[in-house]
């Protein structure tokens, strides 16, 4: 999963997805753990309860929203140029006026 999402340039991707214990407090059966890497460095850990197809097609679904935002932020210019126009000036506006 993982060389597949960075060859085609996903910042996202899932590294596992496993069988795991109720989280504390939780409770009912088919409790599954996933790991989602961040460009290899930071991982995101979960739990989702459900069948390990479920879980794997919700973790599926949250990286894609994951990498939506990414590729959104990432489009979105940096800085903005403004040019502002000039007002024209009344030739005489009566404040300073010498003469």
């Amino acid at each position: 999963m993982a060389d597949e999402s960075s060859a085609l340039g996903q910042p996202y991707e899932i590294v596992s997805v496993q069988r795991a214990e109720p989280p504390p407090g939780a409770e009912g059966p088919y409790w599954y753990r996933y790991v989602i890497a961040f460009e290899g460095t930071n991982n995101i850990h979960g739990c989702r309860q459900g069948g390990l197809k479920a879980v794997t097609r919700a973790v599926e679904e949250i990286v894609a929203q994951l990498n939506e935002r990414q590729l959104a932020q990432v489009s979105k210019p940096r800085r903005v140029h403004l040019v502002l126009e000039k007002k024209p000036r009344k030739a005489n506006s009566g404040f300073w006026n010498i003469g």
